[in-house]
């Protein structure tokens, strides 16, 4: 029985990881975007906020692109080849990224800033090319100009909701003036990202025939009901907090963080109940291009030791450095 379900398994397993690393990496792309280039001081507490969890954050990226390799190599080569230039432009800014958080740390006063400078625009980099491929893989790697608008719709969204969610992050992890500049462009960060996802919303089932069935027949579209509700719910409750920021004692600080982790579980469940069991839109279903059994079976065993140790490895790291982020400090 297991073995017939496997592809299914495997879709699951990547789909999970691509949500995972979409909170976890997201908030501190979010963070690296927000950085103020004017205040040394607040970038350095920004910094320090997501010091000890951005390297091991993409981690779950590695996981998802491992599993897409073995699991759907078919799938793995389409999107590659359709892929490989904004990919590489990813990598590129991700690389940019990691030297210049480990060279600020060391370089003086008069190139800080443009290593700082550099950590911001890998942060944007790297957050509009997953965008921009988000927009593509969405499409089907279709090749027209609606294809390539919605990819660069998908891009500008991507990228503010990171910044909604890095800003949600700093309003958990810091207090004082830079509690409250978080809160000022996280919440612009949240207009955007609210405006894209509506605008995908009504943009997707437009363009995709098969989207349209799975939204607006019965009983599909009863069930998928609630989860644009409680999108606008949560977006009005992360606003409003936001907004007030800061609260008595820091009340609620957890609110927008969780609030907004939510709407990227809802945003994921509403884009694997439109294109489930597809791997790749309207191309290629988890069925045609999963491996042989016999691959996915020895492959399964290892997946079921190495996703419970990163998943537990991940908890206690955040579990271990849980509450406000204190100065940064070098040795």
């Amino acid at each position: 029985m297991i073995e017939h379900n496997l592809p299914t398994i495997f879709l699951a397993l990547m789909g999970l990881s691509v949500l995972i690393y979409a909170m976890l990496d997201g908030y501190d792309l979010g963070v690296g975007i927000m950085l103020p280039m004017d205040n040394r001081q607040q970038r350095d507490q920004m910094i320090a906020s997501i010091g000890p969890f951005w390297d091991a954050n993409e981690t779950w990226l590695v996981l998802a692109i491992g599993i897409l390799l073995i699991a759907f190599p078919s799938a793995y080569s389409l999107v590659l080849r359709e892929l490989y230039i904004p990919v590489a432009l990813m990598l590129v800014a991700l690389i940019l990224r990691g030297v210049a958080f480990d060279f600020r740390a060391k370089a003086i006063t008069h190139f800080q800033n443009k290593w700082d400078k550099l950590f911001k625009l890998g942060s944007l980099m790297a957050a509009l090319t997953q965008g921009y491929c988000l927009g593509m893989y969405v499409m089907g790697f279709e090749h027209s100009f609606h294809a390539y608008a919605f990819a660069l719709l998908s891009a500008a969204c991507v990228a503010a909701a990171y910044a909604y969610i890095g800003g949600a992050w700093l309003v958990l992890k810091t207090e004082g003036e830079v509690q409250k500049y978080a809160a000022k462009w996280g919440r612009r960060g949240g207009w955007l990202a609210a405006i894209g996802i509506g605008a995908i919303c009504i943009t997707n089932p437009m363009i995709n025939e098969f989207v349209a069935n799975r939204w607006f027949t019965l009983p599909g579209a009863i069930l998928l009901l609630p989860v644009p509700l409680m999108c606008v719910v949560l977006v009005l409750v992360v606003d409003r907090y936001l907004r007030r920021v800061p609260h008595e004692r820091d009340f609620g600080c957890w609110i927008p963080f969780t609030g907004v982790a939510t709407l990227f579980v809802l945003s994921l469940m509403g884009l694997a109940y439109s294109y489930f069991p597809y791997v790749v839109p309207n191309r290629l279903t988890a069925e045609e291009s999963a491996s042989a059994s016999e691959s996915l079976m020895f492959v399964f065993y290892g997946v079921a030791i190495v996703f419970p140790v990163i998943l537990a490895y991940t908890g206690f790291s955040y579990w271990i450095f849980k509450g406000k982020s204190t100065e940064l400090k070098y040795w």
